[in-house]
């Protein structure tokens, strides 16, 4: 008999659900490919560089990635892509209020050009400033369980930690910190943003507990970037029905999966 797998909807702010598969529109090569990546992905939560199309233009991206995004049913999640500190990203964020006529931002203040690190005290200073103003905050952070908290506490209402560093493809490189984020806060919303490159990481992420993945430049940059987003739809699909089912604790030694104690075997030749 087939399990099917049961709808399992989640949460941002009051808002349901159902992929967990967030999909960043930046590097596409043109706006059909975008379009169809989207489609393909199946996102529900498409974000949006204001800063960027604002200082280069966007030849028809946005204006194709909002199409197809509506056409899905999909949220648009304008983030603060290039900003340095908490009142410049307050200010674009205002911005992105007025021109999508959305309350959601993707927080990001970004703290040192190598790694693009986020600025832990702009961040949360940013972040505790858009919430006073009414706005749905999604912090790009580090997986500081500390940090985290203290958003939290400044009223964010999802975490979206690092992978690794922004576009590096390098994938989870500090499991132990992400799963002590998702075990020591059990209640709150955690998506792993930034880094994942194969979707074996997104898989990875989803089979730590966290509630979604976002990633961009994965896709964007992809040989063929609508497979890819295929891909990665169906990775993450696996990742949380592998969490949901249980996976099996790993052991630092053997384990025979055909026990033989208690069972009768003969030694020697059996003629």
């Amino acid at each position: 008999m087939l399990h099917e797998a049961k709808p399992d909807p989640w949460k941002i702010g009051d808002f349901s659900l159902n992929s967990r598969l967030l999909l960043g529109s930046a590097g596409f090569p043109n706006p059909q490919t975008l379009s169809e990546a989207i489609q393909a992905s199946e996102t529900e939560v498409l974000t949006v560089g204001l800063k960027r199309s604002l200082q280069a233009g966007d030849n028809g991206f946005v204006a194709s990635a909002l199409q197809t995004a509506k056409a899905q049913g999909a949220r648009l999640l304008p983030n603060t892509a290039g900003c340095r500190t908490a009142r410049e990203a307050v200010q674009l964020a205002c911005m992105a209020r007025e021109l999508y006529d959305t309350a959601w931002i993707k927080l990001e203040v970004i703290g040192d050009e190598h790694t693009l690190q986020p600025d832990p005290f702009e961040l949360l200073a940013g972040a505790a400033e858009l919430v006073k103003l009414g706005f749905t905050v999604l912090p790009y952070c580090t997986d500081d369980l500390v940090l985290c908290r203290r958003l939290l506490d400044a009223g964010c209402a999802v975490l979206m930690p690092w992978g690794a560093p922004i576009g590096s493809g390098q994938g989870l490189l500090n499991p132990f910190a992400l799963r002590s984020l998702r075990e020591r806060l059990p209640d709150a919303t955690l998506i792993v943003d930034a880094g994942l490159g194969a979707p074996s990481h997104a898989a990875q992420a989803l089979e730590l507990g966290f509630d979604a993945v976002l990633l961009n430049s994965a896709v964007a940059q992809a040989r063929e970037p609508v497979l890819m987003a295929a891909a990665f739809r169906d990775a993450v699909r696996a990742g949380r029905q592998g969490f949901c089912a249980g996976l099996m604790s790993s052991q630092d030694f053997a384990v025979p999966s055909t026990p033989v104690s208690g069972h009768a075997f003969l030694l020697g030749d059996p003629r």
